[in-house]
């Protein structure tokens, strides 16, 4: 049915209650001007009382047919009068109410120390939006590793960084294992520096899940029978169950067919060789 004015919004709509503070009078004060006693539900004791006869209204004036005492207990209600918002009231809503993927990240409080744009804190762990980047680790390679010409060799990245959940071995074999309940996509990156020592042609870095090689990555040397150094990064995500584990391994191809160097420091590069990866959260 049309109507004349603004389309009202939709709104939770609540009457206004007014406590008295009761004496031995007719004549009290209303904290809302109305026109008559029919737009107040007045109660005495509880007990509602009848527009027109026990009491009239007009304006902020209350006047009571009866005078009350200082122990009776009287309110009303507005009828006339609604208060309304569009808000809902503070703790009505609950997840049910929301619209999956309706929420942005700007509207979502930091859970750490971080703002919620920041995206990684230092150990690679998520600041905000309900979720961490977890299990996450850093590893890297402290010793310079002679490599054998023409043969896939195991990066022993021995010192780490970070490792949230002990879930990389940089002791023995030198690979993370997805831990128990943590299935799930995994950003596996790795880089690797030939020091400029050896006559290089290729160089390749190659990311193993389970023992068996799933991405590769070459590097070449331009500059074929000097001595120049190569270098090469790998970054994947790989779906991971748990238990599954991951490896780096280098393949290195020389032009007098010697042994390469590996090198944990070169050309003024710190830690330049490392494997690392956290879990996306999905």
């Amino acid at each position: 049915m049309p109507f004349i004015g603004n389309q009202p919004a939709l709104s939770y709509t609540s009457f206004a209650k007014q406590d008295f503070t009761t004496s031995a009078t007719t004549s009290y004060t209303l904290d809302n001007p109305v026109t008559n006693a029919n737009e107040l539900a007045l109660f005495i004791n509880f007990v509602r009382q009848e527009p027109t006869t026990a009491y009239s209204a007009s304006g902020t004036s209350l006047t009571l047919t009866s005078a009350t005492s200082a122990s009776d207990d009287m309110y009303c209600v507005y009828l006339g009068k609604a208060v309304q918002t569009v808000n809902p009231p503070n703790g009505s809503v609950g997840a049910s109410q929301l619209v999956d993927s309706s929420i942005s990240l700007g509207k979502l409080s930091a859970t750490g120390t971080k703002d919620a744009t920041t995206f990684l804190r230092g150990d690679n762990t998520f600041a905000s939006a309900g979720g961490v980047n977890t299990p996450a680790f850093l590893a890297y390679l402290t010793v310079d590793q002679s490599i054998s010409d023409n043969s896939f060799t195991k990066i022993p990245n021995n010192a780490e960084r970070y490792d949230t959940d002990n879930a990389y071995d940089n002791s023995s074999n030198y690979r993370f294992t997805v831990p128990s309940g943590k299935a799930g996509k995994y950003y596996l990156y790795a880089a690797q520096v030939y020091s400029g020592t050896q006559e290089l042609y290729r160089t390749t870095i190659s990311l193993y899940i389970n023992g068996a090689r799933v991405h590769s990555v070459h590097g070449h040397n331009s500059y074929s029978n000097t001595s120049y150094g190569d270098g090469a990064f790998i970054g994947v995500v790989y779906d991971l169950s748990v238990g599954d584990y991951a490896e780096i391994y280098t393949f290195v191809d020389t032009n007098n067919g010697t042994t390469a160097v590996l090198s944990r420091s070169d050309t003024g590069l710190t830690n330049p060789v490392y494997f690392g990866g956290f879990k996306i959260i999905e």
